[in-house]
């Protein structure tokens, strides 16, 4: 998306429901150009819609809480909800998300495990955020498998986002020990499509989180590029975390 593009997606999205000439006064643009252009751009045209008033509205608000999104995940909750779930109810409300998203609940190779091993992770965070005297993240909001998938033109995927109050973290699981480049990169695929989704108040930080490691926490050259990722095992997730947002000064 150019940068007009992108505004106009971003007006949408913070809009409570907006006309096509008050879209074009807001970003100092032509109406017939806006007119063309929200017909033609593959994220209004899929993740946004036309009421009867002729007012376009977003699917997903950039706005906290983000309404709508809970409708592309298998699950999503506010911490304070995650926290008071049990694990057993958290993961029947995970499954049936994921069939009404359409998830493939293929469990041969252990899904159902690495679901769970992701929730564990998650869990620890939050009592290593309150180990360190932080405890303000009850509004923070969690996703665990969303897929936004949208024709041919829109697919974004994530294992687990953590949204603060103006940061993503975009969290990528694997039950392992061992650093795979190709992960990496599988990592940061669809960081300029969370980009746009979340829009400018938002920093997103992908990162690599293997759960049969320990004590790690590296940034890793992404192959082909001159760009890094930080690549954590579980139990040092919250460092992550600390380097962003400071929690231990």
């Amino acid at each position: 998306m150019n940068e007009i593009e992108r505004k106009m997606y971003s007006v949408i999205c913070r809009s409570e429901g907006i006309k096509a000439r008050d879209i074009a006064k807001v970003i100092g643009e032509e109406r017939g150009d806006i007119n063309r252009l929200l017909y033609g751009v593959p994220f209004i045209h899929e993740l946004c819609y036309q009421d009867a008033d002729f007012r376009w509205h977003g699917m997903i608000r950039q706005a906290r809480p983000h309404t709508g999104l809970g409708d592309f995940c298998g699950y999503y909750g506010t911490a304070a909800r995650f926290l008071g779930q049990t694990e057993e109810g958290w993961m029947a409300e995970l499954l049936k998300g994921c069939r009404s998203i359409g998830r493939n609940l293929n469990d041969t190779r252990g899904l159902f495990h690495s679901f769970r091993d992701a929730r564990d992770v998650i869990m620890s965070l939050f009592d290593d955020l309150e180990g360190a005297g932080f405890t303000d993240f009850q509004d923070w909001e969690i996703c665990f498998e969303l897929r936004i998938k949208r024709s041919r033109h829109i697919r974004i995927y994530a294992d687990v986002l953590v949204i603060t109050e103006n940061k993503v973290f975009s969290l990528e699981f694997k039950m392992k020990d061992k650093i795979d480049p190709e992960e990496e990169l599988q990592a940061v695929k669809y960081t300029p499509y969370l980009d746009i989704i979340f829009g400018n108040g938002y920093e997103i930080i992908p990162a690599l989180v293997l759960t049969r490691a320990g004590d790690l926490y590296t940034w890793e050259d992404l192959p082909g590029t001159t760009a890094q990722i930080p690549v954590c095992s579980g139990d040092m997730l919250f460092n992550l975390f600390d380097e962003y947002m400071g929690f231990l000064g």
